[in-house]
């Protein structure tokens, strides 16, 4: 079985050096590029072992939505280095590698696909290859996943009109100081802290457990992606009005289930459309 991560690097390879100036030629990128990848089924700690092994750190590990699913939180030196900028901290924990025992797989975010999409216009040519080599190394041998979306469509991706964009992001709170607001939501959050990634002394990204009814929206429309899970914070230092502050975001949630569902059509997404509104309102909680 041939890995699908060597033809998406040959493809960068090709989009690389088949320019004649310093303009890249978009032809030559992906027409598509998978969400997901799929490698051969191994247990959690087989998974996280094999990450490790090729140089990606754990973040964490959680159990998400029905008996059998493991989301394994992971991340990169080089990915932390892209996210480390205003409004892109959400891509230093976006990549997860879902186990699912049930069905025998491990289903494993595609940081091209990713990269891509959070970086928007600030996304150069290459950035992913280093990721996507130590990924490689980890698991030889992959298949793209049924979900993808149009390479050049990823930047400005939206459900459709009238929905939110990546930069679209929901404002939780805002306060004083980075470290205020992080320790406000780890005190509030308790156990249902999942994770608290430093990208900076001004930058951190938490990991936090949604309420058991809240999280079942990933089963209904596909448990087979429910890596979604746990749900991200994004806190960092802003300058409003040539002021300092201190603010926590997170991703509108109608934006990171569409990008991460992409073959989630009208129908689907008007069966969850209370979701959006109820995940705002707990990740809100954790500030008050």
């Amino acid at each position: 079985m041939k890995n699908y991560i060597a033809v998406l690097l040959t493809a960068v390879l090709l989009f690389l050096t088949g320019c004649a100036s310093k303009a890249p030629v978009v032809a030559d990128a992906p027409e598509f590029l998978p969400t997901y990848l799929n490698a051969g089924y191994q247990t959690a700690e087989e998974t996280k072992s094999k990450l490790v092994a090729a140089g990606f750190e754990i973040v964490a590990e959680e159990e998400v939505g029905k008996k059998g699913l493991t989301s394994i939180v992971f991340t990169h030196e080089k990915l932390k280095a892209l996210a480390n900028r205003p409004s892109r901290g959400f891509l230093a924990g976006n990549l997860r590698a879902l186990v699912n025992e049930e069905k025998q797989e491990v289903k494993i975010s595609n940081p091209y696909y990713f990269i891509k999409a959070n970086l928007q216009t600030q996304y150069q040519v290459g950035d992913e290859t280093e990721v996507m080599n130590a990924l490689a190394k980890a698991f030889p041998v992959t298949t793209p996943s049924e979900d993808k979306w149009k390479y050049e469509g990823l930047a400005d991706y939206r459900f459709m009109m009238g929905m939110p964009f990546y930069q679209d992001q929901v404002l939780l709170t805002e306060g004083t100081s980075v470290a205020q607001l992080v320790e406000n939501a780890t005190e509030n959050a308790k156990k249902n802290l999942v994770f608290t990634l430093k990208l900076s002394d001004n930058r951190f990204l938490l990991g936090v457990r949604l309420s058991k009814r809240t999280e079942k929206f990933a089963e209904k429309i596909g448990a087979d992606k429910a890596g979604i899970l746990p749900w991200m914070i994004l806190i960092e230092e802003a300058d409003v009005d040539g002021k300092k502050v201190a603010r926590a975001y997170a991703m509108d949630a109608k934006y990171h289930i569409a990008i991460s569902y992409p073959l989630l059509d009208l129908g689907g997404f008007a069966s969850i459309m209370s979701i959006p509104g109820a995940i705002d309102a707990e990740l809100k909680k954790y500030f008050k």
